[in-house]
């Protein structure tokens, strides 16, 4: 699905309206008329009472064909058109006339009290905002919030105050518990600092016109089932092992073996063809019990790995289709000058994930020296110690995406809808996955998940987007049976399993 800036969602209904063709009011009551329906399904035929919020541009319009829809389905309704400018759009003005007792709140000494628990319909300001609320009209944005506790608050179009391609978090916004869109996720609605503000989102279908879809052109995109259709490759019935490739993963050290079991299973139930894990001593006995169906290498040192390198500086490493690193390995010195020898040596792209990460943070030359296409998977702390801080998530979202660039690297930045930039400068949002993957070694299992996917020869956007996808759907999938609160890591490998079930379906 592809993400639009606030310009071209306007350009999309321009288009609708001119080569459907279809009035702008009559799109108007097509959009407000999917969210009375969305509400009447979700609150059912006797809910609470209705208090709609109307501004006065077409947000408002909204608003109004809303209260009508309801009011004509025989809800109690109350709506106020809120005053904010001296002039209503045209067609919210041709609305008006249809909602009679529409009332007027021109002053916040107006607002009126809401005694009767019910659901509030923000319908002041939409995607056409692109500066902060100010003066009363930010005041009456407050009084909303303080009565969210009291009532259900949904947004249409998006949270009032909240703009769709700059960040507003320092600015008065309406925090909905439901945000109800038209044909296409807003930026800000899969940014970390909007969470609160935009509570569920649902994305309602107004019949925009497609040839408009197909054609317009976005960095952004959320991945979906279609995507990832086009990705997944079914097995072919006369491959054998050899087919799906041989993958390396190195990862552990004393006291984190369980990150190098993780991230050794997962590669292996992501369906590589053979694993070796290249583990420190310590591990030996671990790895080959817990996961018989790897091989393993194993260092001199009990404690951590030093010359994982070797073998490819001195040309005697199997031909591995994929490297994963960094799950558990440390951050020691020899570790650090294995990593650095390693990435000389070997030029395809590699996954690098958690401790291989801090120390290209320590040593940022390191960065230089990763393969073109490797991915790189840093949870927010790891990707401000990479590439450093910034002012709020917009500003770290361009960050993201100028480093995939200049570098020439795939980063996935962990977090709900994880966003994965990519060297041609496209950035995808991954919308699987739920809180309960906040959990120790859920990042050790996403590694080894991308590698097993490497060496069955996806390309890295493919291995990205489809390992994504995997991670959270058996995620999601683990929840479903055990509750976000009891999900382990160990759940997801799992269920990872399920996750390529629903995947071929």
């Amino acid at each position: 699905m592809k993400i639009l800036s606030a310009q071209q969602v306007r350009e999309a209904d321009a288009y609708t309206i001119q080569h459907e063709p279809v009035s702008s009011v009559l799109l108007m009551e097509r959009a407000a008329s999917e969210c009375a329906g969305w509400m009447v399904h979700t609150f059912g035929e006797t809910p609470p009472p209705y208090y709609i919020f109307c501004g006065m541009g077409n947000n408002g319009g909204d608003g109004l064909v809303i209260a009508r829809k309801l009011q004509e389905q025989g809800f109690a309704v109350q709506a106020w058109l809120v005053h904010t400018s001296g002039n209503a759009s045209a067609d919210n003005a041709a609305n008006q006339p249809y909602y009679p007792e529409l009332r007027h709140i021109h002053e916040l000494a107006e607002f009126p009290e809401m005694e009767e628990p019910g659901i509030i319909v923000d319908a002041l300001f939409g995607t056409g905002l692109n500066r902060p609320v100010e003066g009363w009209a930010a005041g009456v944005i407050h009084k909303i919030n303080d009565q969210r506790h009291k009532h259900t608050v949904v947004s249409v179009d998006m949270p009032s105050g909240m703009m769709a391609d700059s960040s507003s978090v320092q600015f008065p916004c309406v925090h909905a518990r439901y945000t109800l869109t038209f044909e296409f996720y807003k930026l800000a609605f899969l940014l970390p600092e909007n969470g609160e503000r935009t509570g569920q989102v649902e994305v309602l279908k107004i019949g925009i016109h497609p040839a408009f879809t197909a054609q317009v052109q976005t960095e952004y995109h959320l991945t979906d089932p279609a995507v990832i259709h086009t990705i997944y490759r079914p097995r072919n019935a006369f491959s054998h092992k050899g087919t799906y490739g041989h993958a390396l993963m190195i990862a552990g050290s004393y006291g984190k073996m369980g990150a190098a079991l993780l991230a050794t299973r997962a590669c292996l139930k992501a369906g590589a063809g053979l694993v070796t894990a290249h583990i420190p001593r310590c591990g030996y006995e671990i790895l080959q019990t817990a996961v018989p169906e790897a091989m393993c290498n194993t260092e001199e040192s009990a404690h951590y790995s030093s010359h994982f390198d070797e073998p490819f500086r001195l040309h005697q490493a199997p031909d591995y289709a994929a490297i994963g690193i960094g799950p558990g390995i440390g951050t020691e010195n020899a570790t650090a000058k294995a990593l650095e020898r390693l990435l000389l040596a070997y030029r395809k792209p590699m996954v690098l994930d958690a401790d291989a990460l801090n120390i290209v943070g320590k040593y940022p030359a390191l960065l230089a020296e990763i393969p073109e296409d490797s991915i790189l998977t840093p949870h927010p702390k790891e990707f401000e110690r990479l590439f450093g801080a910034t002012g709020d998530h917009f500003e770290r979202l361009e960050l993201l995406t100028r480093k995939a660039r200049e570098l020439k690297l795939y980063v996935l930045l962990k977090g709900k809808y994880s966003a994965m930039a990519c060297p041609d400068g496209a950035v995808y949002f991954n919308p699987t996955g739920n809180p309960g993957m906040a959990t120790a070694g859920a990042g050790d299992v996403l590694t080894g998940i991308l590698t097993g996917l490497l060496s069955q020869g996806y390309t890295p956007k493919a291995a990205l987007l489809l390992g994504a996808w995997l991670h959270g759907l058996a995620g999601d999938l683990a929840a479903d049976d055990l509750s976000e609160e009891a999900l382990t890591a160990e759940d997801i490998v799992h269920y990872l399993g399920q996750a390529y079930l629903r995947t071929r379906q």
